[in-house]
């Protein structure tokens, strides 16, 4: 490619995603808990100075009391340890307040993200689904695990552990995850201190990798530009995985264009094993429209498939926490890493290979979505994270009723069910409405009640500060 296009190829990514391309890194593909825990608890026992740590969920299993307890040994040594945690999705799994305790006595400072507030009442929307790891501003971990026993299974309950994948960084690039760290830290009280940051201006070159580190914050749709713009560009080939698939029409739109161009596109997404199935049945109903579009459709045979990756034209790639949903892209704290680099985009190619050999594609019969072979049923833990995918499939189905209400797209015919649906839902409230109108009336006073409660205390709060609003996620 002559350097001309490059430039501006590089230009269009940064303006698309936010952020630059930083070169002279070292990177490493981690699969699944057996590659990443071990070296996530390898760094942090080898930490000096600080431990930032951001997660989703942080269980209080047996995994997740060994991350606490290497997490308390460091403290106790010295090592200035920040824990920052989703306050719904810890409580989605019920962490237990004496967890937390251990882990605070210890001298590990912790912190929940965006827990409820009275004068911001639907605040939960938003939420902090990051993982990451940074050591001593020297290695840092982007990652779709969390922590917790369904990431490591359990022979003895004859539960497969979850399909995930990680990387490592070591080089320039880890400033950026710190300072992305540093900004949700801050959101959640008063800020890192200044001697916890590192400047990228001073970090040597330690190879050869170029990457970029994206962290998306809501409304930003930074991940959503750049997953559009990937999808655009791949000449050869386009092949993704990902756990909560809700696709919007412009998402799918971009893969169809792209299969209909000749790319080998591919969408590798959960089977039976997948954790919540609400949402497994809003992702297959987007499967004829992808299907009828040239997209090739793979559903993963074994536990939950939680992975969240891309490569394309096996020389882009692009790994960490954002499900291709709008609540992850549009709605929550997310945090990924695009590598450009052919060796790593090999890697990445050769590992989607190898998954596919445990998955079944999905095809169009005459009449209906098929699989090509009979799917085996296996045992998973279900119930974790609903929360976020909940409000994935709330806008998918919202989505829809738009479309059908305002005209502004046509509707498919894969959206009829989720249309019959909503249309029994609506008569079904239209009945208790003329029925019982007790029934409507008293929980929509006691919300327009808690609105104009909430609208006053922030209002005082904002005369009494000065007019200042405290900018709280």
């Amino acid at each position: 490619m002559p350097r001309s296009l490059r430039l501006l190829a590089e230009q269009a990514f940064s303006r698309t995603a936010g952020a630059p391309l930083v070169a002279g890194n070292r990177v490493k593909l981690l699969r699944d808990a057996r590659e990443n825990y071990p070296a996530w608890l390898d760094a942090i026992a080898g930490a000096r100075h600080w431990i930032h740590f951001e997660s989703y969920i942080i269980n209080s299993d047996r995994t997740g009391r060994v991350f606490a307890e290497a997490l308390a040994e460091r403290a106790r040594a010295g090592v200035r340890v920040r824990l920052l945690y989703d306050w719904l999705g810890s409580l989605s799994t019920m962490t237990s307040r004496s967890f937390w305790r251990i882990l605070r006595d210890a001298g590990v400072d912790t912190r929940p993200f965006n827990p409820p507030k009275f004068d911001s009442p639907f605040t939960w929307i938003t939420r902090d689904h990051r993982k990451m790891i940074a050591v001593d501003g020297e290695t840092a971990f982007v990652t779709g695990l969390c922590v917790g026993d369904q990431w490591t299974g359990d022979p003895d309950k004859g539960l497969d552990p979850w399909r995930d994948t990680g990387i490592a960084i070591v080089g320039p690039a880890v400033a950026d995850v710190e300072a992305a760290f540093a900004e949700a830290w801050g959101q959640s009280g008063p800020p890192l201190p200044p001697d916890e940051r590192v400047s990228p201006a001073g970090a040597t070159p330690v190879g050869d990798v170029s990457l970029r580190v994206i962290p998306s914050m809501p409304a930003a749709g930074g991940m959503f530009r750049l997953d559009q713009l990937v999808a655009s560009l791949a000449t050869r080939t386009l092949w993704v995985t990902d756990a909560y698939f809700v696709g919007v029409s412009a998402y799918v739109e971009a893969l169809t264009s792209a299969a209909r161009d000749g790319v080998d596109v591919r969408l590798l997404v959960p089977g039976s094993g997948s954790d919540i199935a609400a949402v497994q049945r809003l992702t297959r109903a987007g499967y004829r429209s992808l299907l009828e579009g040239g997209v090739r459709v793979f559903e993963w045979n074994g536990s939950m498939m939680h992975a969240k990756t891309a490569v394309a034209d096996g020389r882009w790639a692009r790994v960490g926490s954002t499900n291709l949903n709008l609540q992850s892209w549009l709605g929550n704290w997310e945090l990924d890493v695009a590598v450009e680099d052919p060796l790593f985009g090999a890697e990445m190619h050769a590992m989607y290979e190898t998954d596919l050999q445990n998955a079944t594609e999905i095809v169009l019969s005459h009449r209906r979505v098929q699989s090509t072979r009979p799917e085996p049923r296996r045992r998973v833990r279900g119930g974790r994270g609903r929360t976020s995918r909940a409000a994935a499939g709330a806008l998918r189905i919202g989505n829809t009723f738009g479309a059908a209400l305002t005209a502004k797209r046509p509707v498919g015919r894969s959206e009829a069910v989720t249309l019959l649906y909503g249309a029994g839902i609506a008569l079904a409230i239209t009945m208790v409405a003329f029925l019982w109108p007790r029934i409507l009336a008293i929980p929509v006073g006691v919300v327009i009640g808690w609105l104009g409660l909430a609208w006053a205390a922030r209002a005082v709060k904002l005369l009494r500060d000065g007019g200042q609003d405290d900018g709280e996620a």
